[in-house]
């Protein structure tokens, strides 16, 4: 077991969800009430990490963090901060790819919330603002608990992207997935076994809790 390759899988997985959190919230909601132009652009756009293969997603970010672009230059310039093959490259990868995972539970949990307890709780007086967070927030949870779940999920398993955005940097960016790679390679299927089955056993626990969450949120808001 590379305990230490497991290490940077959840740390990376854990700032993952960090940084997404806010964000997936106020995107996922903003979906669920608007009827904006740009909506089916948007939702599109956040559906091409599914779909496209990660090595070409892998090779733009590649391409718009390294040092001969505009972007590489100017943080490498004025902050001192490299993206490739480092964990702070990792970790902006690793939330660019994980979008969808984040976003699109997030914003069913909103859509599913109807727009008449949104009305009551204005009539009442609460401002846009307290509704988030007294009415809207404690019947979407289900949802933001599932895209954590999701975005932590997919972060351990992530290896296209990983691998040729971070490479395989012992203690600094090789991953548990990268790890196991390695292992199977170098023809260690125990080790490669071991590990396997620590990212299986993380992502039944990711879909238990998606599944439950869902179920449990749809009672939620059949009471209400």
């Amino acid at each position: 077991m590379d305990w230490e390759a497991t290490r940077i899988s959840l740390a990376l997985a854990a700032a993952t969800c960090a940084v997404l959190l806010p964000f997936g919230i106020w995107l996922g909601r903003r979906l669920a009430t608007t009827d904006s132009r740009s909506k089916p652009f948007i939702e599109a756009a956040l559906m091409l990490p599914l779909l496209l293969p990660p090595t070409v997603i892998g090779f733009y970010l590649l391409v718009a963090f390294g040092g001969a672009s505009p972007l590489g230059q100017w943080l490498d310039r004025m902050v001192g901060l490299r993206l490739v093959f480092t964990f702070e490259g990792l970790l902006a990868a690793s939330v660019l790819v994980n979008l969808p995972f984040m976003v699109q539970p997030v914003q069913r949990a909103f859509a599913a919330i109807p727009d008449s307890l949104r009305e009551a709780a204005w009539v009442s007086g609460l401002s846009p603002w307290q509704t988030l967070w007294k009415v809207e927030l404690p019947l979407a949870w289900p949802g933001i608990l599932g895209g954590l779940a999701l975005t932590f999920a997919h972060t351990l398993g992530e290896f296209g992207v990983v691998l040729m955005v971070g490479g395989s940097i012992a203690g600094e960016t090789k991953t548990l997935s990268i790890a196991i790679y390695d292992r199977v390679q170098a023809f260690d299927n125990a080790g490669a076994n071991a590990m396997s089955l620590v990212l299986v056993a993380f992502t039944l626990v990711a879909l238990w809790v998606v599944f439950a969450t869902g179920e449990r949120g749809k009672r939620h808001l059949r009471e209400r």
